[in-house]
């Protein structure tokens, strides 16, 4: 077995920052103490820096299969490793669709054999393919997808009937993406009245609006309720969802949580201006208010995750009018990055950082032996050096969309070492393309 020794580290796990060496052994974390020797361990020298757990994320269109224009499994997990991404889940939005059993394994088997990180799948819900679900193993997948609100391959689950049928019917956690359709498609007819296809980009936010939102994620969260059902709610982007959720027990405990994204944490509609359709996403970037709320529920806890919802489109495709612009964009290669700014202008600590990414997906999907430093864990580690700065730029973008919003953003901190099951994936700048990536197993 390859034994990797990293020295001089400063661990964030659970809460606390320690100075300690770290042996790794196969796929395996062997033992953390404050000074380990290993004759036969290959040493990486961390120089003093962070080392974290590999971030979990857990939503991301990777467009394989029948979307591959955009990207794939291969190239867009080869852009979370270098991002420090080691563990994605992916959603049923592809072509065709994740809807069936065999269409799910189907997606295990390409990316066992292409994938650079920790893979899962999301089995989507749809108005027809209940008994499907019931057939599908608890510890098969991450969860189930259900899109309350249409988006990109459009997997609309509009009856109210089987909605609460699959709320009913599975132990898994659902997830799920909240706007009201009805509400966006009266109010996209206001504006398509008077703009005609080139709406401008600023009406995005309110075409899809705070109350599509918020009637949504409510509905869904009184049908949990109701239900029993283990409900969580993707990528919040108003002020107002927030009052939705608790914090007053354990995430462990929780029946009903939250996620948000970084483009919500990061942009604002002030940013239209500037950035124009390639900030569309659905659901939309609102208000620096809506901005601030969600950092103030994600700090107090009401809000559990932060993930990406990666979501590549070529440049051609987004380059267009309002109503043919697709909403979406990549963000697994700088997620990383621009949470650590966040860090270092203080709004939040790197420990509280690792909660969010690193721990809590694991808790909230019960990821077995990820998602924390510790002995007899999966080796997922990332160095980071928080004085290193770099400018985010076309010849270093890895998406094979081969764009960014945050292009020409120079951000303080870079990723110098990621390791996906003890393997060293990547370093400095370079992906390995030996591969070494696990599907996920659950505790449930």
């Amino acid at each position: 077995m390859k034994k990797t020794l990293i020295k001089n580290a400063k661990v964030v796990n659970e809460g606390t920052i320690t100075n300690c060496d770290i042996l790794l052994n196969g796929n395996y974390i062997e033992k953390i103490s404050s000074s380990i020797s290993d004759a036969n361990a290959t040493v990486i020298d961390a120089k003093g820096n962070y080392v974290l757990p590999g971030i979990i994320d857990d939503q991301v269109h990777f467009r394989e299969p029948g979307l591959t224009h955009k990207g794939n499994i291969a190239t867009e997990s080869k852009a979370a490793v270098a991002g420090g991404i080691t563990t994605f889940m992916e959603q049923p939005n592809t072509n065709p669709q994740t809807t069936t059993i065999e269409k799910l394994e189907e997606k295990f088997a390409v990316a066992k054999e292409s994938s650079y990180a920790n893979y899962s799948f999301l089995f989507g819900g749809t108005n027809d393919n209940l008994e499907e679900l019931k057939k599908l193993d608890k510890n098969a997948c991450s969860g189930v997808k259900l899109f309350l609100g249409s988006s990109t391959g459009n997997m609309l689950v509009d009856n109210e009937v089987v909605i609460e049928k699959i709320f009913s019917n599975t132990e898994m956690v659902i997830s799920a993406h909240c706007e009201d359709e009805t509400t966006i498609r009266k109010n996209m007819a206001t504006y398509k009245e008077k703009y005609g296809d080139n709406i401008p980009i600023e009406y995005h936010p309110i075409i899809r609006s705070t109350e599509a939102c918020y009637l949504s994620s409510s509905k869904a969260i009184a049908l949990a309720e109701k239900t029993g059902a283990r409900l969580h709610v993707f990528h919040l982007s108003t002020g107002k969802e927030t009052s939705l959720f608790r914090n007053d027990i354990p995430l462990k405990d929780k029946k009903i949580t939250a996620e948000v994204c970084v483009h919500h944490l990061w942009f604002s509609d002030e940013d239209y201006k500037e950035k124009g359709t390639l900030i569309k996403w659905n659901p939309a970037v609102k208000t620096a208010e809506d901005r601030s709320m969600l950092w103030d529920a994600l700090l107090d806890d009401r809000i559990d995750v932060i993930a990406t919802d990666h979501a590549p489109h070529t440049f051609e495709e987004k380059d267009n009018v309002y109503t043919k612009a697709p909403s979406g964009g990549p963000l697994v290669q700088h997620v990383l990055p621009a949470m650590l700014e966040k860090v270092l202008d203080g709004t939040i600590t790197i420990e509280r950082m690792v909660e969010k990414m690193c721990h809590n997906p694991a808790i909230l999907f019960q990821i077995e032996k990820r998602g924390y430093i510790k002995e007899g864990y999966f080796a997922d580690l990332v160095i980071v050096d928080t004085n290193s700065p770099w400018q985010v730029s076309k010849s270093n973008i890895l998406y094979k969309c081969g764009w960014s919003p945050f292009e020409d953003y120079t951000f303080k901190s870079k990723i110098s070492h990621t390791f996906v099951n003890g393997h060293l994936a990547y370093e400095n700048g370079v992906v390995s393309e030996q591969k070494n990536a696990h599907r996920l197993t659950f505790n449930r």
